[in-house]
């Protein structure tokens, strides 16, 4: 009995084993079956991925003719690199230049006007850098400031060069001082501005060199050339600060209106009326010392010689203007 149940139960184990030995067989054989046939399926769809996909970058454009190729020494020179851009499929290198045509736009600003003055102030500032001693000692004799006047004189008349160079700013700023006001007053019977401006600086020129040699072949025959030399040298100190004075006044009458235009004009007006009648001052007090005159004959000697023909100049230019517009 014993005997029997033992080898029932040997022969249950044996049995056992032998069923979960077929089990783990069959459960490899059905994953290596799965797995062969995902990929057997990716192997299918990547076939037929590449079989529809289209590489469009990688092909030739397709031309009808043959390509003729001769690749040279350079390669952007090359017939190659020319036969590839002109068989392009997406830039066209060989279609016609497009042309665009555009209206040609004129500006009818104040550009000559700004350069003008902008060479104005420019001289002005090369005219201090180079000559400063000049610049102060003409200061300071003006405003006198200093009791060593007469040797700053001297150093002045000497100093033949920068003389000439302020005198000439003087010219310049006055004459387009005077064209802006005849633009103002619509009294510019020439019509173009720059012209207009050319005509005042050579008669505002003429009229002091007239005025040096009249004044010079006066006192050669009156025996007075000290007092007309001391007479001409205050006038022209006197004319190199209205050239001076006027520069900061021709930027505002060029590029304001209203009631900025008429401030600056009103107050270049009252500083340049009282500078000629300081000039007259200094004038009358230089000439006293050296020539006995009345006050009386010296008011008209200033009425005569130097409004008179002023007035005159302006109304023979009038009369001109009129007759050629």
């Amino acid at each position: 009995m014993n005997h029997f149940l033992f080898c029932f139960i040997v022969s249950l184990l044996f049995s056992g084993s032998l069923f979960a030995q077929s089990g783990q067989d069959s459960g490899f054989s059905a994953r290596d079956t799965l797995s062969r046939h995902s990929d057997n399926n990716a192997v299918k769809q990547t076939s037929a991925s590449l079989d529809f996909q289209v590489d469009s970058f990688s092909k030739k454009p397709e031309k009808t003719e043959a390509w003729q190729v001769d690749i040279g020494e350079n390669f952007f020179t090359s017939g190659l690199n020319k036969e590839l851009l002109e068989r392009h499929p997406y830039f066209g290198f060989t279609a016609p230049a497009v042309t665009v045509t555009t209206d040609k736009k004129e500006l009818t600003g104040k550009e000559i006007m700004f350069y003008t003055l902008i060479g104005f102030l420019l001289a002005f500032a090369l005219l201090k850098r180079i000559f400063p001693k000049y610049l102060s000692d003409l200061f300071r004799l003006f405003f006198r400031t200093t009791l060593k006047q007469r040797q700053i004189r001297e150093q002045l008349i000497q100093s033949l060069l920068p003389s000439f160079l302020f005198n000439s700013l003087f010219v310049l700023s006055s004459a387009l001082y005077v064209d802006l006001l005849l633009q103002h007053y619509n009294l510019n019977k020439v019509g173009d501005f720059w012209e207009m401006f050319l005509y005042c600086g050579l008669a505002i020129a003429a009229i002091y060199l007239v005025k040096f040699l009249g004044i010079k072949l006066s006192g050669w025959i009156f025996s007075a050339e000290e007092a007309t030399n001391s007479y001409l040298f205050i006038v022209f100190v006197v004319n190199k600060m209205i050239g001076i004075f006027l520069l900061p006044f021709l930027v505002l009458l060029a590029f304001t209106q209203g009631d900025v235009y008429q401030v600056s004009l009103t107050i270049s007006w009252c500083g340049i009326a009282a500078l000629f009648l300081y000039r007259m001052v200094l004038s009358y007090s230089a000439v006293r010392n050296q020539v006995k005159v009345n006050p009386f004959h010296f008011l008209l000697y200033f009425c005569a010689f130097e409004l008179a023909p002023l007035l005159l100049i302006y109304k023979v230019l009038l009369y001109f203007f009129s007759r050629t517009a």
